[in-house]
């Protein structure tokens, strides 16, 4: 499974004590945005940067959540993927392989940026936050895992008028992967076997089934 796709699903983060006045206005739209937004869905570009700067992949599609627990999040450009959050498991299907890789929910999450959005709201014992300037017009907040095996250093959160319009995450290796989101639909209604997954026939499936 590719875990920088799976991991790519977050975008919204607690709040701890210590934030200075520069990131007050980002804070408190972080707050109004857990408490009214419980399902969201939204489209978005994903950009990958290497340590210079230079574009590494570009990538296009969609994505739903219903918290906890529940995503979908569906790659559409250059090619078909899609990775589903049942509340229960994490299923990955790629369509070129025809391959279903399932990891256990928690065990995919753990204290990545994934767990921001499909986990609970009591987020403080899984990430530190510091204070950030407003920039590029949004009010933005940032996150950095405390498990020292976490596969980012920080995830960083820019909001424009109450939604959240870009993500930005450092990863260990040098990389800074951009998510904009676009067309974001709060608490939309959503379909029930939206977030449940079955392997297609004849796919081969890896992982914890």
């Amino acid at each position: 499974m590719s875990s920088r796709r799976v991991v790519l699903i977050a975008m919204m983060l607690s709040v701890t004590c210590g934030m200075s006045r520069a990131s007050a206005a980002g804070v408190e739209t972080l707050k109004t945005f857990i408490a009214e937004v419980k399902a969201a869905r939204a489209e978005f570009i994903q950009t990958v940067l290497d340590s210079s700067g230079k574009t590494v992949s570009l990538s296009s599609g969609s994505f739903t959540f219903a918290r906890p627990g529940k995503f979908r999040w569906v790659y559409t450009k250059p090619y078909d993927q899609l990775i589903v959050g049942d509340g229960d498991k994490v299923w990955v299907f790629d369509k070129d392989l025809n391959q279903v890789t399932v990891k256990a929910l928690g065990d995919a999450l753990g204290s990545s940026p994934a767990a921001l959005l499909a986990g609970s709201n009591d987020l403080d014992r899984a990430y530190t936050f510091a204070a950030i300037a407003k920039r590029d017009g949004l009010e933005w907040v940032e996150a950095t895992p405390t498990d020292p095996d976490s596969q980012f250093e920080k995830m960083r959160l820019g909001f424009r008028k109450a939604n959240p319009e870009t993500m930005e995450l450092l990863d260990r290796l040098g990389q800074t992967t951009v998510i904009r989101f676009t067309r974001l639909d709060r608490n939309p209604r959503l379909a029930a076997d939206l977030f449940r997954f079955t392997p297609p026939k004849g796919a081969d499936v890896v992982g914890d089934q």
